[in-house]
């Protein structure tokens, strides 16, 4: 699952992460291949100027496929933390870019709730400090429901 529970005598901290299912060493290999495929067109005109034309247009491709997948590696960046305390509850959301978007409020009026058919399936929000916020947009609906279920006891909510 993207999120992990850390505790100390003091809080509980839940971070949340988008999945990243290519590891560095993946991407290596999936440019490494992309290119050997690209190129094997070339083979058949290999010694003629055609290839140098061809050529452009292959490293065009593999250079755009790299861009959209560093692109892809910024988007990844984002997080979530969130912050349980005796007499605090605190939400950050760390976009790829901009400003952190924080939340606060007192444990006693925190409730978590799960919608159906929100924005998202299984739509999981904290309500409190005169506020909604969502929380873990970027998980599966299954996850979102397990962390529900792992929430609640904790937030004694409803």
């Amino acid at each position: 699952m993207p999120y992990r529970w850390t505790e100390t005598t003091k809080q509980k901290r839940l971070k949340l992460w988008p999945h990243q299912s290519m590891t560095p060493k993946g991407f290596v290999w999936f440019i490494g291949v992309t290119a050997a495929m690209l190129t094997l067109p070339l083979l058949a005109v290999l010694g003629s100027p055609v290839v140098w034309i061809l050529m452009m247009f292959f490293l065009a491709a593999i250079w755009g496929v790299w861009r959209a997948i560093m692109a892809n590696r910024t988007a990844r960046t984002m997080h979530e933390e969130l912050i349980l305390s005796p007499d605090h509850v605190h939400l950050e959301h760390v976009p790829p870019k901009g400003a952190p978007l924080t939340w606060d409020a007192n444990p006693h009026w925190v409730s978590v709730h799960i919608t159906p058919k929100g924005p998202v399936d299984d739509y999981l929000t904290l309500r409190g400090g005169g506020r909604e916020v969502e929380l873990g947009a970027f998980l599966t609906p299954d996850e979102r429901k397990d962390l529900y279920h792992e929430l609640c006891p904790i937030l004694r909510a409803p």
